[in-house]
């Protein structure tokens, strides 16, 4: 059964597309976000690799498991955005409805967001939750899902339009970061099943300051 969760595009409203077209318009759009108009899932795994990420954090920050009943992790303090974005990805592909109810999983989803008002798109990340109707259904199987995440990059188009102006993302200092991985998922009485996953997400890392979650980008060049 394909749940909502695990789907990793959504159809943004259009206040939020373009507050955030805005600022990721000046390093990525004239590629990127021609295609923000999107309406559905679109899991578009890559192979390519990713630069070196242009940040004070050189290693990666393991995302701390959340107290309380939420199995979602509390947003992890880096100032890298490859690095925020794969455990932001890694966030996302997981849960446990076994441990969180509905509300819980989205209250905990929220505190990795941008606090800036005028670029948090919040409803494309409350997308990737599943109803409360569903959920329920899922957590009366017992269900959760772990994630692997195999490596992170920054688009082809968002690289050079950054080459070409490297001064336009110091207004907002948004990153887009295509993530890829793996989600297993299990539920009661033995059942479960992997698939690979893939995203791109709008990544703010401000400078001396730990990165936070914009929104679900749009579909990319990879």
């Amino acid at each position: 059964m394909r749940n909502p969760f695990l789907t990793s595009g959504i159809g943004w409203s259009s206040r939020r597309r373009i507050a955030v077209a805005a600022v990721v318009l000046a390093t990525l759009l004239a590629i990127t976000l021609v295609t923000a108009v999107i309406t559905g899932p679109a899991d578009r795994p890559s192979s390519h690799p990713g630069p070196a990420s242009p940040s004070r954090s050189a290693a990666p920050v393991a995302a701390e498991p959340s107290s309380g009943t939420s199995s979602v992790a509390r947003p992890p303090r880096i100032s890298d955005p490859v690095q925020f974005a794969k455990a932001a990805a890694q966030m996302l592909w997981s849960y446990d409805t076994r441990t969180a109810g509905h509300d819980q999983q989205l209250a905990a989803m929220r505190t990795w967001m941008t606090k800036e008002y005028q670029y948090v798109d919040w409803v494309s990340v409350s997308a990737q939750m599943p109803t409360p109707a569903l959920w329920a259904r899922m957590a009366d199987q017992g269900q959760y899902a772990t994630a692997a995440v195999t490596e992170g990059h920054y688009p082809a188009a968002f690289k050079q339009a950054l080459a070409e102006d490297p001064s336009a993302i110091t207004k907002a200092h948004i990153y887009a970061v295509t993530v890829t991985g793996k989600q297993t998922i299990a539920w009661a009485k033995g059942g479960g099943g992997a698939e690979d996953r893939s995203i791109t997400l709008a990544v703010q890392c401000r400078p001396s300051k730990d990165c936070t979650l914009v929104a679900i980008a749009p579909t990319v060049a990879p």
